[in-house]
């Protein structure tokens, strides 16, 4: 009987330590476990700290800083991040440079924008999928501007005739990107080298007898 007594009086005092180191307190708030999967020890660009006395109570092995501290002292102001490059361009997802020309310069984009992916059966079958996607409600399956919301619309001229059938393939590329007219833009919808493949394929609707 004393020793299931002993043993409860053990668990009992178990337990109420356990509660007790849980409880927060305004000079200790608890003890975490394993910090550091908390806490990154690398610096953190977008969650800087610098109160070199943030967390202290939790460890002093970082230069006698506080658990929490994360600014790197060995760059300028402080910074963990580095600011870029004067003149550093951002590039896309894809790797490619972001799209600058304005909306309102077609012709320009018409002379000076070249198609980047070559003309072969691949890439051209990947773009008659896209433009079934993303075109042909519009321009139709053979690109005679026919498609349900062309006839509903109006407007939507051939492909394959009058001045349409001479434009380039950087004032196609343009127009689906920014839009023109009536047509939205789609470069938000569709990815850079996707808008290209598309591309190809209009220029087999452009050259259509």
């Amino acid at each position: 009987m004393l020793r299931n007594n002993i043993i409860s009086a053990i668990v009992i005092l178990v337990i109420v330590q356990i509660f007790s180191s849980c409880r927060a307190k305004d000079d200790h708030p608890g003890v975490e476990y394993a910090p550091n999967m908390y806490h990154s020890v690398p610096y953190e660009g977008l969650s800087q700290i610098t109160d070199e006395s943030e967390g202290k109570w939790l460890s002093s092995r970082i230069d006698e800083k506080g658990e929490y501290f994360n600014t790197n002292v060995n760059n300028p102001h402080n910074m963990n991040m580095r600011e870029p490059v004067p003149g550093t361009v951002k590039r896309t997802e894809d790797g490619y440079l972001p799209y600058r020309i304005p909306k309102d310069s077609v012709e320009l984009a018409g002379r000076i924008l070249t198609n980047p992916l070559d003309s072969t059966t691949e890439v051209i079958n990947q773009g008659k999928e896209l433009y079934a996607r993303f075109c042909v409600h519009c321009h139709g399956e053979n690109g005679q501007g026919d498609g349900k919301v062309g006839v509903v619309f109006k407007g939507v001229p051939p492909y394959n005739v009058g001045r349409v059938k001479d434009l380039s393939e950087g004032y196609v590329f343009h127009v689906i990107t920014m839009g023109k007219g009536r047509m939205g833009a789609h470069g938000s919808q569709v990815s850079y080298e996707d808008r290209w493949k598309i591309v190809r394929y209009v220029q087999t609707l452009q050259n259509q007898n």
